[in-house]
């Protein structure tokens, strides 16, 4: 059961919650067997009142929990009145035992339900820290419908068909040790049949369950395909409606959702399939004793060491082991279904996280002298993207990357934050390599601002000072005026407290490039990383932009990466990619009078 180590990985953390629940169901199952097993006395006193000698009845049977009552209710019968006594007593006896069973089941449940929301809290919890540690790359390769899924259906799933039959899984087989223990107890001729039957009934059912996690698996697999349809429906519901394309989507959508309402009928049909088979073979097993056994009785035939009384305590004590029988098949079942979403969830969990802190790795605390690509390629998969790369970008200077798309503009950025690592060659500042750094210091003395502004749905001062801790209202505002911010900002009804919608959706794009400016200013790092963040915008938008950046870079280290060659006219030097290589370099005039690629490219945008 390697899917269920991965459940008792999360429940082994609550020790004091597992073991209230495991003393209460012990209990509770306890007064459950004493209950049923008053029956014997109770009948015994029944076949009293037809005549018999009641301490003749009770013979001898060996010990058992119910043994010395009978001998009591023997005796207590035998007395003048006895019998209305003794039928007292054993109504007494079973209405205690069921109120503290019952008592004590409730108690078990009380405890069980926090060990099974936490097991679940937990894993959204470490599916999402495992998130925010992989490296960006991880990203580009999956798909976010899948991730999507493992947090909503992958995790519902499996509430539902393993979570939800813990209290089977661990109650049940308490239940099956304490009836099986009374059996033998009472007949082990007759118990050892079941011995030999269980098997070939677990041998069915186990069976008939295998193929369930296999049907799960191509379910799940299917929602992870719907999740991404909808995340891209949602993304890109302007170019959907405006190329007429809604029929297009939803025909794919629909095929999507058929699929998984056929194999959600298989897989369900099979499970469902547990509970009357169980049941169906728990029956055949009564039959089977109820045939041998009474012919026996019948018979007068004592080899099997029971009498009338409690060989009927015997069908009974049975009977009432089918239900946690079945309830356990059923679990199983379920189990199987619940597989592939505890895999899938394990996998996210398990995802190797290429990008991490060296063992010794110490803090950045400050940037003093230069960031140094030497010697520094790239490649993924098979695709070359940077090739032999040497830069150095001196403490204060701004340097601009350029070139067409796919060059390798992006991903020599995207080396300086760790976002991914070199192939070969290192990345150092003031002369260390980067990996000798701890992430988070190398990160907290940079700060980006994109080509696409990314905001969060909250207000507007919590994405100003994202990242910052307890950022004073002071800080936030002065951040907002160098960033040309301040007054579009006051100018909406709640002022920096109003909400920017989803993505920032309820801002233009010039105010949403700006508060990312304003977050870049209000974490004041020493470097700075710019994706041209002017080139989507309208003139007006752009101006004002552009003035923020400008107010952003001053002091401080810049890496740029330009698509707008007018924008990098003054950068202290121009780096040209193609191909991954670096094919020129130098100012914008020398780069000019060389009259290569960059000339090339800046007469083709005048010409635009």
């Amino acid at each position: 059961m390697k899917n269920l180590q991965a459940i008792f990985k999360y429940i082994k953390n609550y020790p004091g919650l597992v073991a209230a629940y495991f003393s209460f169901n012990i209990l509770s199952v306890l007064f459950s067997v004493i209950s049923l097993g008053m029956l014997a006395p109770f009948l015994m006193l029944i076949f009293k009142l037809d005549g018999g000698d009641v301490l003749d009845m009770v013979g001898g049977k060996g010990f058992n929990p119910i043994q010395e009552i009978k001998v009591q209710v023997a005796k207590m019968v035998e007395t003048p009145g006895g019998a209305e006594k003794a039928l007292l007593m054993i109504c007494a006896i079973i209405f205690v035992a069921i109120i503290l069973k019952n008592t004590f089941a409730y108690l078990s449940m009380y405890y069980l339900n926090p060990i099974r929301n936490r097991i679940l809290n937990d894993m959204r919890t470490n599916m999402y820290n495992k998130i925010l540690r992989l490296p960006i790359g991880f990203f580009s390769d999956q798909r976010k419908g899948d991730v999507m899924s493992r947090f909503s259906n992958d995790v519902n799933d499996l509430e539902v068909s393993t979570i939800s039959v813990l209290e089977s899984l661990f109650r049940e087989p308490i239940t099956i040790l304490f009836y099986f223990t009374y059996l033998v107890m009472l007949s082990p001729q007759l118990t050892l049949f079941l011995v030999l039957f269980l098997p070939v009934a677990g041998f069915i059912l186990g069976r008939v369950g295998r193929t369930l996690k296999k049907k799960n698996q191509r379910v799940l697999q299917q929602f992870s395909n719907m999740f991404s349809t909808i995340e891209e429906t949602l993304g890109g519901i302007r170019v959907i409606k405006a190329f007429n394309a809604e029929r297009k989507v939803k025909q794919r959508f629909d095929e999507q959702s058929e699929t998984i309402y056929h194999l959600k009928n298989k897989a369900n049909r099979r499970r469902d399939l547990a509970s009357p088979l169980s049941e169906a073979l728990g029956v055949t097993a009564v039959l089977c004793i109820l045939l041998y056994g009474g012919r026996l009785i019948l018979n007068n035939d004592s080899g099997i060491g029971l009498n009338a009384e409690d060989f009927i305590t015997y069908i009974a004590f049975f009977s009432q082991l089918i239900q946690p029988l079945k309830g356990l098949s059923t679990a199983s079942f379920n189990i199987q279904k619940g597989a592939a979403s505890i895999e899938r969830i394990e996998k996210l969990i398990q995802t190797n996280e290429e990008i991490i802190d060296a063992p010794n790795a110490k803090t950045l605390d400050s940037f003093e002298h230069s960031i140094e690509f030497r010697n520094v390629s790239f490649a993924y998969e098979d695709k070359v993207v940077l090739k032999n790369i040497n830069l150095t970008i001196p403490k204060g200077k701004t340097v601009a990357l350029v070139g067409s798309s796919g060059a390798g503009k992006s991903t020599l950025a995207d080396l300086v934050p760790r976002f991914i690592e070199a192939t070969e060659g290192e990345v150092l500042i003031d002369g260390v390599s980067i990996k000798e750094y701890t992430i988070h210091s190398v990160r907290s003395k940079m700060g980006i601002v994109t080509q696409e502004a990314i905001l969060f749905n909250d207000t507007i001062a919590n994405n100003i000072a994202l990242g910052v801790e307890d950022a004073p209202e002071e800080a936030i505002v002065q951040a907002a005026t160098i960033a040309n911010a301040h007054s579009f900002i006051l100018q909406k009804e709640q002022g920096y407290q109003t909400s920017v919608g989803e993505r920032g959706s309820k801002l233009s794009g010039g105010e949403r490039q700006r508060i990312t400016i304003a977050r870049a200013v209000m974490k004041n790092p020493p470097i700075l990383i710019l994706d041209e963040a002017t080139s989507s915008l309208d003139t007006e938008s752009e101006r004002l932009v552009q003035e923020a950046i400008n107010h952003l870079m001053s002091n401080r280290t810049t890496l740029v990466i330009a698509h707008r060659l007018s924008t990098v006219r003054h950068a202290d030097e121009i780096i040209v990619l193609q191909k991954g290589e670096i094919t020129e370099r130098g100012t914008h005039d020398q780069l000019l009078a060389r009259g290569g690629l960059y000339k090339r490219l800046i007469d083709m945008q005048e010409v635009s």
